[in-house]
């Protein structure tokens, strides 16, 4: 390959302004459809155009510096936005219940019972955050890829809301003073979490196990189960504190970090006034998250799954074990 170099660089300070061609470099020449270990310089080009139709002085020649050469046709090449339409629709890029800006598609999920493929998120994404009686949503809504927000609308349906777990709400003083010397321990060590979501213990309410919810696909081939610069998940993994975890959210794309506490509770204040969620048993990691993050997978370094991301800061994310998530669902990640 060394010897490659200098005919790669006759061909870019000669042939980079040809029409069509988008980009050159170093590789195995094709014949047919067949890789060889022939080293070429490969051009790429947007689309093959015929000998015929070219002008003289366009076409690329066999060999250059005395090294083949071979043409690939790759397409328009782009940036992979997480805040575009995406046929077939990927985890990781955004998607929202229709009155919801923008949130994460987290997985595709198989219903137990009968095996169809589904899109997981979170409740707060897919079904506008409903406890199953205010309003807010009802099954069959539309669900946008991109959200709202990102510019989606109903030409963007992707699919319809066909079930979820149901918030249980209590309201109180946020600004309460608490007693326990443990509980204000424990607000301590999660205090950096955005202030949005107020994260304080509490010893009443009515308590929340998970934030989640599914959308069935308009038709099945558009979603695809690879996590977009994750892959493909396999199976689901334990955790403990120190388990290296990572997710791809939709804004803030492909993150690292390291689980820090399990068994967390904590109060989510919902960003209404007095609307205050309570959540036991969840999973606090070191690991970015940003606004639209929420419904991101999290999986471990084998990509297996651990959790559904519902809450976070810049530093750090708050997610619900996935076998509980599964298990209220009724469905297994693919």
């Amino acid at each position: 390959m060394k010897n490659m170099f200098r005919s790669l660089e006759v061909a870019e300070n000669r042939f980079a302004e040809l029409p069509n061609v988008i980009g050159m470099g170093i590789g195995y020449k094709k014949r047919g459809r067949q890789d060889t270990d022939e080293p070429a310089v490969i051009f790429f080009v947007d689309k093959k155009v015929p000998v015929a139709a070219l002008g003289i002085d366009d076409i690329i020649p066999k060999r250059i510096a005395g090294k083949p050469t071979d043409v690939i046709e790759v397409g328009e090449i782009r940036l992979l936005g997480r805040i575009d339409k995406r046929r077939p629709a990927v985890p990781g890029v955004s998607i929202a219940h229709y009155r919801v800006t923008a949130g994460t598609f987290g997985a595709v999920v198989k219903d137990r019972k009968t095996e169809e493929l589904l899109i997981l998120s979170n409740n707060h994404v897919l079904a506008n955050a409903t406890d199953g009686h205010d309003g807010k949503s009802r099954i069959g809504d539309p669900v946008y890829q991109p959200g709202s927000y990102d510019g989606g609308t109903d030409d963007d349906t992707i699919g319809h809301l066909v079930r979820f777990v149901p918030f249980s709400r209590y309201s109180r003083n946020v600004d309460c003073k608490l007693a326990s010397i443990g509980v204000r321990a424990a607000n301590a060590m999660i205090k950096t979490v955005r202030p949005h979501y107020n994260l304080r213990l509490e010893t009443m309410g009515a308590t929340n196990l998970v934030d989640c919810a599914l959308a069935r696909p308009a038709k099945p081939e558009m979603i695809g189960p690879e996590i977009l610069e994750i892959g493909r998940v396999k199976g689901s993994g334990e955790f403990v504190p120190g388990t290296r975890v990572r997710k791809s959210g939709r804004t803030s794309g492909l993150t690292t970090g390291t689980i820090k506490a399990v068994k967390v509770s904590l109060n989510v204040n919902m960003g209404h006034g007095n609307d205050v969620v309570r959540f036991n048993e969840q999973v606090m990691a070191e690991l970015k998250s940003l606004p639209g993050d929420s419904g991101s997978l999290i999986v471990d370094e084998d990509n297996r799954a651990v959790g559904l991301l519902f809450a976070g800061s810049n530093e750090y994310t708050v997610f619900n074990p996935i076998q509980t998530v599964c298990d209220h669902l009724g469905v297994d990640v693919v």
